[in-house]
Protein backbone atom coordinates (compact mmCIF):
# COMPACT_ATOMS: atom_id res chain seq x y z
CA UNK A 1 0.00 0.00 0.00
CA UNK A 2 1.27 3.43 -0.94
CA UNK A 3 -0.25 6.04 1.35
CA UNK A 4 1.31 9.09 -0.26
CA UNK A 5 -0.50 12.25 -1.28
CA UNK A 6 -3.30 12.76 -2.22
CA UNK A 7 -5.09 9.63 -0.94
CA UNK A 8 -4.08 6.16 0.24
CA UNK A 9 -3.77 4.05 -2.88
CA UNK A 10 -2.35 0.83 -4.21
CA UNK A 11 -1.31 0.29 -7.82
CA UNK A 12 -0.06 -2.86 -9.46
CA UNK A 13 -0.07 -4.84 -12.70
CA UNK A 14 -0.85 -8.49 -13.32
CA UNK A 15 -1.61 -10.75 -16.24
CA UNK A 16 -5.17 -12.02 -16.72
CA UNK A 17 -5.79 -14.40 -19.63
CA UNK A 18 -2.60 -13.23 -21.33
CA UNK A 19 -3.47 -9.52 -21.05
CA UNK A 20 -1.49 -7.07 -18.95
CA UNK A 21 -3.95 -5.56 -16.48
CA UNK A 22 -3.18 -2.36 -14.60
CA UNK A 23 -5.09 -1.84 -11.35
CA UNK A 24 -5.35 1.21 -9.09
CA UNK A 25 -7.25 1.12 -5.80
CA UNK A 26 -7.89 4.41 -3.96
CA UNK A 27 -9.42 4.87 -0.52
CA UNK A 28 -11.19 8.22 -0.22
CA UNK A 29 -12.97 9.32 2.95
CA UNK A 30 -16.41 8.81 1.40
CA UNK A 31 -15.86 6.05 -1.21
CA UNK A 32 -13.47 3.58 -2.81
CA UNK A 33 -12.26 3.91 -6.39
CA UNK A 34 -11.03 0.89 -8.33
CA UNK A 35 -9.66 1.20 -11.86
CA UNK A 36 -8.77 -1.96 -13.78
CA UNK A 37 -7.68 -1.54 -17.39
CA UNK A 38 -6.17 -3.63 -20.14
CA UNK A 39 -6.73 -0.98 -22.82
CA UNK A 40 -5.17 2.07 -21.16
CA UNK A 41 -8.48 3.91 -20.70
CA UNK A 42 -11.20 4.07 -18.07
CA UNK A 43 -13.76 1.95 -19.97
CA UNK A 44 -17.13 1.40 -18.32
CA UNK A 45 -17.68 3.21 -15.02
CA UNK A 46 -20.04 1.71 -12.44
CA UNK A 47 -21.23 2.82 -9.03
CA UNK A 48 -22.12 0.24 -6.39
CA UNK A 49 -23.39 0.73 -2.85
CA UNK A 50 -25.11 -1.04 0.00
CA UNK A 51 -28.71 0.01 0.46
CA UNK A 52 -29.44 0.77 4.10
CA UNK A 53 -32.78 -0.55 5.23
CA UNK A 54 -34.68 -2.34 7.95
CA UNK A 55 -34.13 -5.84 6.56
CA UNK A 56 -31.60 -8.31 7.88
CA UNK A 57 -30.43 -9.24 4.39
CA UNK A 58 -28.64 -6.27 2.82
CA UNK A 59 -29.35 -5.29 -0.75
CA UNK A 60 -26.87 -3.71 -3.10
CA UNK A 61 -27.40 -1.19 -5.84
CA UNK A 62 -25.25 -1.18 -8.98
CA UNK A 63 -25.62 1.30 -11.81
CA UNK A 64 -23.66 2.12 -14.93
CA UNK A 65 -22.51 5.74 -14.88
CA UNK A 66 -20.73 5.72 -18.25
CA UNK A 67 -20.14 3.08 -20.88
CA UNK A 68 -21.62 -0.31 -21.73
CA UNK A 69 -25.07 -0.71 -20.22
CA UNK A 70 -25.75 -4.15 -21.68
CA UNK A 71 -22.98 -6.06 -19.87
CA UNK A 72 -24.41 -7.94 -16.86
CA UNK A 73 -20.98 -9.43 -16.04
CA UNK A 74 -19.59 -5.94 -15.34
CA UNK A 75 -22.45 -5.30 -12.92
CA UNK A 76 -21.83 -8.68 -11.28
CA UNK A 77 -18.17 -7.73 -10.78
CA UNK A 78 -19.15 -4.45 -9.09
CA UNK A 79 -21.71 -6.26 -6.92
CA UNK A 80 -19.14 -8.83 -5.74
CA UNK A 81 -16.67 -6.10 -4.78
CA UNK A 82 -19.21 -3.94 -2.91
CA UNK A 83 -20.47 -7.03 -1.07
CA UNK A 84 -16.90 -7.79 -0.02
CA UNK A 85 -16.42 -4.19 1.13
CA UNK A 86 -19.65 -4.40 3.14
CA UNK A 87 -18.74 -7.77 4.67
CA UNK A 88 -15.41 -6.26 5.74
CA UNK A 89 -17.26 -3.69 7.84
CA UNK A 90 -17.21 -0.61 5.61
CA UNK A 91 -20.33 1.10 4.31
CA UNK A 92 -18.51 3.28 1.76
CA UNK A 93 -19.73 2.99 -1.84
CA UNK A 94 -17.56 1.85 -4.74
CA UNK A 95 -16.74 3.55 -8.02
CA UNK A 96 -15.43 0.92 -10.42
CA UNK A 97 -13.85 1.54 -13.81
CA UNK A 98 -13.34 -1.48 -16.06
CA UNK A 99 -11.45 -1.07 -19.33
CA UNK A 100 -11.11 -4.72 -20.30
CA UNK A 101 -10.44 -6.43 -23.63
CA UNK A 102 -13.04 -9.08 -22.87
CA UNK A 103 -15.81 -9.39 -20.33
CA UNK A 104 -15.61 -13.13 -19.74
CA UNK A 105 -16.27 -14.65 -16.34
CA UNK A 106 -12.62 -15.72 -16.13
CA UNK A 107 -11.32 -12.18 -16.72
CA UNK A 108 -13.72 -10.62 -14.22
CA UNK A 109 -12.94 -13.26 -11.58
CA UNK A 110 -9.27 -12.40 -12.04
CA UNK A 111 -10.02 -8.71 -11.49
CA UNK A 112 -12.14 -9.38 -8.38
CA UNK A 113 -9.49 -11.69 -6.90
CA UNK A 114 -6.67 -9.22 -7.54
CA UNK A 115 -8.61 -6.32 -6.01
CA UNK A 116 -9.59 -8.33 -2.92
CA UNK A 117 -5.99 -9.50 -2.40
CA UNK A 118 -4.74 -5.89 -2.55
CA UNK A 119 -7.73 -4.17 -0.94
CA UNK A 120 -7.61 -0.98 1.09
CA UNK A 121 -10.74 -1.64 3.15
Amino acid sequence: MDSSFPVPHNKFSLEIKGNKTDVVICSYDDHFLVIATQIGTMGTILQASKEEGATFNPTFSVSVIFGKRDEPMLEACARQLVEHISNSGSSRPLMLSLGLKDHSAETLKGVVSAVIENRLW
